[in-house]
């Protein structure tokens, strides 16, 4: 079918829209800056694969790899892969799931089953529908031949995910300085000479290298002659043209190892092979102007070995080739390690996620993305665009994994790609954009389909004149009501479609009557209630005493709706320790007053009048009090807190003013008081890495999960800040939040001078971000498919409907659907989000997202409309939930069998027909493995020594609501090289590769993956910028973990400066900044973020991963 077909329904309006009679324009949860890009992720099929030979009678096969090879014999460059410690996270949505994490049949094994030598054939395209635009990135990793005979491979130096190798860990020293915020452990030894350091890496390449086509050597076997030719007809070179969507190119490409994506036009180098005819090279598919070498590799080391660059760029850069033995069964990963010679592949022939980033960036980045084409690929989530909306929804508010879905429930099971969509309902705009309409349809309500109660948007079919119309989701025909009746033109559509935001736009609001309100009637407007810990670690820390000081000015932002001069928000005070003590905050009052509640076990509110106040009316009072709190429990000795009674409190607060709202909690140690909801200690490191680890991640008792229950019914979301010195049980903690719909903050070993710019940032964005309370959000789609599984942080109390106490605009929910019954490529597919939310002013919404895709009978049309960052964000969450019932090894399997399923049905059914030791990716998916190697290697799939039971459950709740731009640079962070670019140039600096080898020890280079932040400093940078960031005089005099860089009057500090505060504008959580020297014992933290390398814990490199998942897909292929 024609990918570019419109919409039926959907006007090709181009013009700015009036504001029109009826309805007004909403600035409500648009017109403010943030970070825009809603996420979309798909779940996977069950069912036998279609299409694989399963194995021969008589050959038995070995059972599925844990992972990746464990261990190749490859020594890593010196200092290459040294970080073992804080990695991404995981979260679990709604009601605790009873999902299994195998979704492959037993059937389908992955042994290693010998295959027949393999010899190169031409490439010919097959006579599919439209040519496959996947670039087949076919890095023929020369080792992937599978033979019977493999030689004996060392368990730990390549990709095993085991148990973590025994390295030094992490000093406690540092692990206080931000990651997830993880409090001290024990002392490092200093790195291993192993490991070596960056002085000694291999060198960088500044030759660009050259694309070409390697088949691997049989080992032992004959060379083959070098081959050159000319390109084949229609090829050529380069990134992708700028016409197309992102990833979709037309003929496959293929790349090589010793290979890159785009190479300098010229005639391909020569290569080794085996003797055979030559036939012409296979060259990267056609693909838009040439290009030259990545962006911004620097030069190699000094002193540095040189593996292989060319002094110019002439000159071809040698083929990179695998030793086959050296590539383990996974099986043998137990036997002694037996060096072997191994050539190093080249990791620049290998897919570069900042090519495709940049060639993202360059190719779509100019245009606005027009929404008025059904089932376009959107730009990257690193990509700035800006969006029209023509009649489906912005990315911002949706994302999906495919954009063109199988027509067929066995289409979808033979590939195995997820359909899935991450949906952020309230997502923020950019400025340039125009908010949301909001549409009053006054008593009578908003218009929708009798059937199925799908809202009016512009898909509906009129008909009959305009007095009635088909509904596009179940096809039911309705009467149209006499007051919205109009007539149609001569193509059908109604003549005033382009005055109506439901008839002409993908997202849009409308009014709600009191129907859609609780007990029939108006809410009021919600309530803020801080609750605040005052027992002795809080007034030690300072903590208390910072908090009211803020909280004296941050009173003044609370956030309103749109125009409105002040906020209809009321607040509320409790402080606790053992009991609570509520206050009462009249505005009639001299002086607040205190009333204290010591019965926890059965809690109520003693007052109501008083409690809840507005905050200009009641000022005087609450500035009173918050100036005593601090000296009220300057001297409490009360150590010990209770938990569960103060959200029991709030909520019941909430209760008795009948309204929605939100309590901000601040506590800081375990609750062990004798009260409802009291926990033990029960951090066992010696459960890791068995099947009980999966305890650690469960809450302790049932008594949270009952109390988010009555809070969701009440409209109560709850947002945590942790301030802990040791051990919490973040795991159950964290519950009431997940459930309501709230956030999550940790700042272990609180010290007011280090941290009181993050928590504080922290607080006032939380405090003053628009929020919707006491919402239901639900998904519907057209007949052929529904919506089956469901993620983030929410509560379900049935099947269908996702119920938030509170949504802000950061959240997302990720939705799964599964074939129900046939689509058809003509109709396509349809998703409505309805959300119906009370705004901070207490008026009752319906915000409603429209998206229309593609539907396919051709495999080769899934895959030229895959979004892997949307991809990754699914696969993560769904791995992240799994932990909850599986163990480690089960869900790193079934993450490694689904994406070795996904690319080998891509490899079998669409690729041109070429050797088996070539590795063929699809265009858009040529980062699945690198991407899915970053989750693979996280702290909750595979944590290393340091990294606390409270770090690793903390990020996985937090992963569970993120979007994709916040997945995608939490798997994989940004490198940026901060003396690289002239000083003048005030945009920010293109990035580098996530691994050692980009570090060049003459530059600084900036990190960061959404919530940490690091300023690497290389042992040779230059004098004059040691004194213009730091203010002193050499490198030796830089203070290892500083968090604050000093405010110097030169270009490079403010530079610097100003891409710090850059950066963290664009992130949700402010990220505390760590400077590290090369060579301190900071470093290993730092490295364990160059996530290309291979990793302290056992998470294996990019390289070797790549290898593992080859080999994965010729076994299933054989």
């Amino acid at each position: 079918m024609n990918v570019n077909q419109s919409a039926p329904p959907v006007p090709p309006f181009g013009r700015p829209q009036p504001v029109y009679p009826g309805y007004h324009q909403s600035n409500n949860y648009g017109g403010q800056p943030g970070s825009t890009v809603p996420p979309t992720p798909y779940s996977t099929y069950n069912g036998p694969v279609p299409g694989y030979q399963q194995t021969p009678p008589g050959v038995s096969r070995a059972p599925p790899p844990s992972g990746a090879p464990p261990g190749s014999t490859t020594q890593a460059p010196c200092g290459q892969a040294a970080y073992g410690q804080f990695d991404q996270g995981d979260v679990q949505n709604g009601p605790s799931s009873t999902v299994q994490m195998q979704r492959f049949p037993g059937s389908q094994t992955f042994g290693s089953a010998p295959v027949a030598p393999v010899v190169s054939q031409p490439a010919v395209l097959q006579p599919y529908g439209p040519p496959p635009t996947s670039a087949q990135v076919t890095a023929q990793l020369a080792g992937m031949q599978i033979s019977g005979a493999v030689a004996p491979a060392p368990p730990s130096s390549g990709l095993g995910y085991g148990p973590p190798t025994s390295m030094a860990s992490a000093s406690g020293s540092f692990l206080n300085s931000g990651l997830y915020g993880s409090y001290p452990q024990g002392q490092a030894s200093p790195l291993s000479q192993a490991q070596g350091h960056p002085g000694t890496q291999p060198a960088q390449r500044s030759a660009p290298p050259q694309a070409s086509s390697l088949i691997p050597p049989t080992p032992g076997g004959p060379r083959m002659p070098s081959m050159t030719g000319p390109l084949l007809p229609g090829q050529g070179f380069g990134g992708p043209p700028v016409n197309q969507p992102n990833h979709v190119s037309s003929p496959p490409q293929t790349l090589l190892p010793g290979n890159q994506m785009n190479r300098p036009p010229g005639p391909p180098p020569s290569m080794h092979s085996s003797p055979q005819p030559g036939y012409q090279l296979q060259q990267n598919g056609s693909f838009g102007p040439a290009q030259g070498p990545q962006p911004n590799y620097g030069s190699s080391y000094p002193g540095a070995p040189n593996f292989g660059s060319q002094p110019g760029p002439p000159q071809p850069l040698p083929p990179k080739r695998l030793d086959p033995d050296a590539i383990p069964s996974p099986q043998l990963s137990e036997l002694p390690p037996q060096q072997k010679t191994r050539h190093r592949i080249d990791p620049d022939a290998i897919p570069s996620p900042i090519q495709v980033i940049e060639d993202d960036r360059n190719n779509r980045g100019s245009e606005p993305f027009v929404t008025g084409v059904r089932g376009q690929v959107p730009p990257l989530v690193t990509t700035n665009f800006l969006v029209k909306d023509q009649g489906n929804a912005s990315p911002r508010y949706i994302r999906c994994t495919s954009y063109n879905i199988p027509c067929t429930s066995d289409m979808a099971k033979q590939a195995q790609v997820p359909l899935a969509a991450v949906i952020k309902p309230l997502a923020r705009l950019p400025p340039e954009e125009a908010s949301l309409y909001v549409v009053d349809h006054g008593e009578s309500g908003p218009l929708r389909c009798n059937r199925c109660k799908a809202y009016m948007c512009p898909f509906m079919q009129f008909i009959e004149g305009g007095r009635r119309f088909q509904c596009c989701f179940c096809s039911c025909v309705n009467d149209v009501p006499p007051q919205y009746f109009q007539h149609l033109d001569h193509t059908g559509k109604r003549v005033d479609a382009y005055d109506r935001p439901e008839l002409s736009l993908g997202s849009y609001e409308f009014l709600a009557t009191v129907d859609y309100c609780k007990n029939n009637k108006f809410p009021s407007p919600p309530a803020f209630i801080f609750m605040i810990d005052v027992s002795y670690n809080a007034i030690r820390s300072g903590l208390v005493k910072l908090l009211c000081e803020e909280l004296k000015s941050l009173l003044d932002f609370l956030p309103r709706d749109g125009g409105a001069e002040e906020s209809a928000i009321r607040v509320g005070f409790v402080t606790y320790n053992k009991v609570l003590h509520f206050y009462n905050v009249k505005s009639s009052l001299a002086q607040p007053q205190m009333m204290v509640v010591s019965d926890v076990a059965d809690m109520f509110v003693p007052l109501l009048d008083g409690f809840l106040v507005n905050v200009n009316e009641s000022r005087a009072v609450i500035t009173s009090l918050l100036d005593q709190i601090p000296e009220m429990f300057v001297d409490t000795r009360e150590t010990e807190t209770v938990f569960a009674p103060v959200i029991q409190a709030g909520m019941e607060a909430l209760k008795a003013a009948e309204c929605a709202g939100k309590l901000f909690l601040f506590h800081t140690s375990l609750p062990i008081a004798e009260a409802p909801g009291k926990l033990k200690n029960r951090d066992d490191r010696k459960l890791i890495n068995t099947d009980k680890e999966k305890t650690l991640f469960q809450p302790q008792t049932g008594a949270y999960q009952t109390l988010a229950k009555e809070c969701v019914a009440q409209g109560c979301c709850v947002d945590l800040f942790l301030f802990p010195n040791q051990y919490v049980d973040v795991a159950t903690l964290s519950v009431v939040p997940q459930l309501t719909g709230g956030s999550v903050y940790k700042y272990a070993c609180f010290q007011v001078e280090n941290d009181q710019e993050r928590f504080l940032s922290d607080l006032r964005r939380d405090v003053q971000k628009v929020i919707g309370f006491d919402a239901v959000m639900r998904v519907r789609t057209s007949t052929g498919i529904r919506a089956v599984d469901f993620f983030g942080a929410f509560y379900m109390s049935n099947t269908t409907d996702v119920e938030l106490a509170g949504l802000d605009g950061e959240k997302t929910v990720t939705v799964e659907f599964k074939h129900d019954d046939r689509l058809n490529e003509e109709n396509g597919a349809l998703l409505q989000c309805a959300l119906l939310y009370t705004s901070c002013a207490g008026q009752r919404r319906l915000r409603i997202h429209n998206l229309s895709l593609n539907c396919c009978t051709q495999l080769a049309d899934l895959y030229r409309n895959c979004e892997t960052d949307t991809l990754i964000n699914y696969m993560a969450k769904f791995a992240y939930r799994g932990v909850l019932n599986s163990p480690l090894k089960t869900v790193r399997d079934t993450l490694i069998a689904q994406c070795a399923q996904i690319l080998a049905c891509y490899r079998k059914n669409c690729a041109s027909p070429s050797s088996a030791g070539q590795l063929i990716l699809p265009e858009c998916m040529k980062l699945l493995p690198v991407y899915l190697n970053c989750v693979l290697k996280s702290d909750v799939l595979q944590p290393g020594a340091e990294v606390t039971t409270d770090d690793r459950a903390y990020v996985r709740q937090l992963v569970t609501s993120m979007d994709v731009a916040e997945t995608n640079v939490f798997f994989y962070p940004r490198l940026l090289p901060l003396t690289k670019s002239p000083i003048e140039n005030a945009t920010e600096p293109p990035a580098v590769r996530a691994s050692e080898e980009r570090l060049c020890n003459g530059d600084i280079y900036l990190l960061e993956n959404g919530l940490n932040l690091f300023l690497w400093v290389g042992a040779s940078v230059q004098q004059g910028v040691v004194q213009s960031l730091f203010c002193v005089s050499s490198f030796s005099q830089i203070t290892s973990g500083l968090n604050v860089l000093p405010v110097l009057d030169n270009p490079l500090s403010k530079k610097v400066r100003g891409l710090i505060d850059n950066l963290r504008a664009q992130r949700s959580r402010y990220m505390k900044l760590i400077v590290v020297k090369q060579e301190d014992k900071l470093e290993m933290l730092f490295k364990h973020f160059l996530v290309e390398d291979k990793s302290l814990n056992g998470g294996a490199s990019y390289v070797d991963f790549l290898c593992h998942m080859h080999k994965e897909i010729r076994q299933l292929l054989s």
